[in-house]
């Protein structure tokens, strides 16, 4: 089966480790193509074994909404894809263009390519035109979807898409490099809480700041990210006396996030809804239970489901409840180990790499066998 992968997430070197596993199952033959640059990203080689990795020029590179591939027709063409995996949400013009450009594959070439989408977005919102006309078209058209999480299969659903649409998150995490690490004894007896994400409002590390702030002084925060809320947090991080206890840094390259996690004896995803985003996913999640580090959520979105029995759950936008489970985590050593066993044999049992990898192929073998829908 010949298998034509769309993503521009795959800049990300950590990320193609899942195409290495797609590549692994002797039906498939595995082509993806990728932009030069995303967002400021380049484009990393980290895992680029049995499968074909081409970088195809993008227009309005960093524009969600509207960037596209004006090569992609010819390259798709040449490729002749049994399944084309559009790895996008199928209101944008890079879906729309890419859903056409297999048509024309069919109609021109008689290559029936079986097409599927990839959504995140967990809101039911109504796009104006033209991305409402482009949805629209897109969901009518395509052959299949997969959710990443278990609102979006809903919201898609609701806007009357019939085909196949299995909840698989778009990635795992690579266990080989995610894993437990040695953490020698402080001498101060200080304990780490982590927070590694953009420093962003619907992100709620403000939150976090406030609930470190009434814990013992031992409790620590390390921050590791960037964004435009880094003055206003580090202001308040002064404000709150957390001066010496909170340490900010910039972003981790993703090869870099397994020595990060091994700083954490917790990692706290505070984030909070907003009339426009909530928690779609959490990737920080899985990384860190993976590493055996315990980790605490709020009931943003997708959170608890992440998590499961395997951390702790608070009240999105509850600093104190917040600081009630970092003092609980703080007080019980026994708590943390047990919370880093079950993470971590969650992490593998249901987000591991290989285990999205698989359960993405088995879509794609469904998808060829199944009748195209008109």
């Amino acid at each position: 089966m010949r298998v034509v992968m769309l993503s521009k997430a795959l800049v990300v070197g950590a990320y193609q480790r899942k195409c290495e596993l797609i590549a692994a199952h002797d039906d498939i033959e595995l082509t993806v193509f990728t932009p030069p640059a995303w967002a400021g990203q380049p484009l990393e080689r980290a895992h680029v074994s049995g499968y074909t990795l081409r970088a195809l020029p993008i227009r309005f590179e960093g524009n969600f909404h509207l960037h596209h591939y004006p090569t992609l027709a010819r390259a798709l063409a040449a490729s002749r894809p049994d399944v084309f995996h559009i790895d996008e949400e199928p209101y944008n013009l890079a879906t729309f263009l890419a859903l056409r450009a297999a048509d024309a594959l069919r109609k021109r070439h008689g290559i029936p390519a079986r097409t599927l989408f990839f959504t995140w977005q967990n809101l039911l919102r109504r796009y104006p035109p033209p991305f409402n006309w482009m949805e629209r078209h897109v969901l009518t058209h395509v052959d299949g979807g997969i959710a990443g999480n278990q609102e979006a299969a809903q919201v898609c659903r609701a806007k009357g898409f019939a085909g196949d649409m299995p909840v698989i998150p778009q990635f795992g995490v690579d266990e080989t490099r995610f894993h437990p690490a040695h953490r020698s004894a402080r001498r101060d007896g200080a304990f780490t809480i982590g927070y590694a994400g953009r420093l962003v409002p619907e992100k709620g590390v403000d939150v976090l700041l406030r609930a470190v702030a009434g814990l013992p002084d031992n409790a620590r925060l390390m921050v590791i990210g960037a964004g435009p809320e880094r003055a206003a947090l580090e202001q308040l991080s002064g404000a709150l006396g957390l001066a010496g206890r909170v340490i900010f840094q910039p972003p981790s390259p993703s090869t870099e996030m397994p020595q990060a996690y091994a700083q954490f004896d917790a990692l706290v995803l505070p984030s909070r809804a907003q009339a426009n985003w909530k928690e779609q996913f959490g990737r920080v999640l899985i990384e860190a239970m993976a590493c055996g580090v315990p980790v605490v959520g709020s009931t943003c979105g997708e959170i608890p489901h992440v998590i499961g029995e395997a951390g702790l759950i608070f009240a999105e936008n509850d600093a104190e409840a917040l600081r009630a489970q970092l003092a609980r985590l703080l007080e019980s050593p026994g708590l943390r180990a047990d919370l880093a066993r079950r993470g971590r044999e969650r992490a593998l049992a249901r987000y591991s790499m290989r285990r999205i990898a698989d359960q993405t192929v088995e879509v794609y073998r469904r998808l060829q066998t199944s009748p195209k829908r008109v």
